[in-house]
């Protein structure tokens, strides 16, 4: 797999929220002539890549906000931000969201960097589109974060200029489209496979196309949905072309000694023992794992902890929950249930189960508290997209794509498994429930839902789903999994646009609704 050393000049390359959309021409990576060859269109796409694993974008801020804002995961801290995106009583001048969206911003313009730059490199098309292509799938893959967590936003397709510096919203239907054209090209341009799955191909612009139609089409778009199954179904007709499977061994996926050489990553963002200045590296494993557990020698500090009805309700014969949580540790020496975590006498610390995929097996390269890791994250896996597919297919009345593909998931989650707990090889028998559902079964979407869930559980991918598909009221009322939230609503499906962004420019009000 490849480290892109060189990424570490690109981390300043760019725009900044839309406040500072003007770029500082002395901070640029790509002055007048420096487009000379199609390398160097890659090396402004390996910078757009190293964006996405800075701790302000998933290495921390936004992972942990969208673990937060869904109802599979409280929290053990009394910060204000994140107080906030738990309790749903997030405000525009909240620290994660200042954080997150101009990190987001800066992937955005070292892809349009690139693309624009392209023009000026004298090559063949099939040597440069297939580099543009990573750029456009790049930008897609962030302008489909931000739609989603902000509705209307500023969308820039071409390196900023002093005027962006006043550039007004986008609507959200718009920058569909635009992720949609993009994901489109990289489909046509894209070869089948690559050398790494950190690096985009066909089959990942297809997934990607899949889940942009499934996010479209909300509560009942059938046109969408059948969008979203055509994407994926093609891709799960061409598994063989494109090198995905699924996994034999769940505990795989989270195993960064392992993933490499996994089938089932479709697109992933790879720390490969990667440490760049700037909080340039993953810090997910301390921010869910259990505080003064031996294995994290730095003590550990998580704060995103599942609340327990997570763990109580999720089946204990299904090996993901054993994969998934912790609800054992070594501590101070000492093998402790999660009914007395709190002897480690860390201030925040929970007597319930803890998040377990990110700290169990984070690569020889991790530092004693797990901060920069080898890990590799899964932004989209060949499970999810099994599972768009049955989604797709229960809205469209096919019963049984919807039953073949969910099988394949709940197959797996029964065929039991070795994991550690508290540093000790456990195996978890197969379960003695059927592996499969009979086909005579009618699956509905609520089904598919409550597998997304378990199967993606910490993944961040709940909260996409709860708003989606508007599930709050259930979510997030008295029977939900964390009690009700009772400062819930409707608008809590979209954040607020960041305070000072507003403030420094007008013309992106109005505020969302609801702050």
């Amino acid at each position: 797999m490849k480290t892109y050393k060189l990424l570490l000049l690109l981390i300043g390359v760019s725009i900044m929220g839309c406040s500072d959309l003007e770029e500082d021409p002395v901070g640029r990576l790509s002055p007048d002539g420096f487009f000379q060859t199609p390398q160097d269109i890659q090396t402004l796409v390996n910078g757009a890549y190293t964006h996405a694993i800075n701790e302000k974008f998933w290495g921390r801020k936004l992972s942990v906000a969208l673990m937060l804002r869904s109802d599979m995961v409280d929290l053990a801290s009394n910060e204000t931000r994140r107080m906030e995106m738990n309790d749903l009583t997030t405000l525009g001048n909240n620290g994660m969201i200042s954080e997150f969206w101009p990190k987001t911003y800066q992937g955005i313009a070292a892809a349009n960097e690139a693309i624009v730059g392209a023009e000026d490199v004298d090559a063949d098309d099939v040597v440069k589109n297939p580099i543009i292509a990573q750029a456009r799938f790049i930008r897609a893959f962030y302008y489909f974060h931000l739609v989603r967590q902000f509705g209307d936003v500023p969308y820039l397709d071409r390196p900023a200029t002093v005027a962006d510096a006043t550039i007004g919203k986008t609507p959200a239907a718009q920058v569909y489209e635009n992720i949609i054209a993009d994901l489109e090209y990289a489909k046509e341009w894209l070869p089948d496979t690559q050398v790494t799955r950190s690096i985009p191909s066909k089959g990942a612009a297809s997934s990607y196309l899949a889940l942009v139609y499934l996010t479209m089409a909300g509560t009942n778009d059938t046109a969408m949905f059948q969008k979203a199954f055509d994407e994926a179904e093609e891709v799960i007709m061409n598994e063989g072309l494109y090198g995905y499977d699924l996994d034999l061994d769940f505990q795989n996926l989270f195993n960064a000694d392992e993933i490499d050489a996994s089938p089932e990553p479709i697109f992933a963002l790879d720390y490969n023992n990667f440490e760049a200045p700037n909080n340039g590296y993953d810090q997910i494993a301390p921010m869910t794992g259990i505080r003064g557990d031996d294995r994290n020698s730095g003590g550990g500090w998580s704060v995103a902890v599942p609340s327990f009805a997570v763990y109580d309700t999720w089946n204990a014969s299904d090996y993901r929950r054993a994969v998934s949580m912790d609800d054992g540790a070594s501590i101070n020496g000492n093998l402790e249930f999660y009914t007395n975590f709190t002897v480690s006498g860390h201030q925040f610390a929970k007597n319930r189960p803890y998040i377990a995929k990110y700290t169990r097996y984070p690569g020889a390269f991790a530092r004693g508290n797990a901060r920069a890791t080898s890990h590799n994250y899964s932004m989209l896996r060949y499970a999810e997209l099994l599972l768009i597919a049955a989604e797709a297919a229960v809205e469209i009345g096919n019963n049984t794509a919807a039953l073949t593909y969910m099988n394949r998931v709940r197959a797996r989650a029964r065929m039991g498994g070795t994991t550690l707990v508290a540093g000790v090889t456990t195996t978890v028998a197969p379960s003695v429930e059927p592996a499969e559902l009979p086909m005579t079964y009618m699956v509905t979407a609520n089904d598919v839902l409550e597998e997304r869930r378990l199967e993606l559980a910490f993944e961040g991918k709940r909260w996409y789903d709860i708003a989606r598909r508007q599930l709050g009221a259930t979510a997030f009322g008295p029977m939900g999994l964390e009690g009700a939230k009772s400062d819930f609503s409707t608008t809590d499906y979209l954040m607020p646009l960041p305070a000072d962004e507003l403030d420094r420019n007008p013309n992106l009000l109005p505020q969302n609704p609801g702050y």
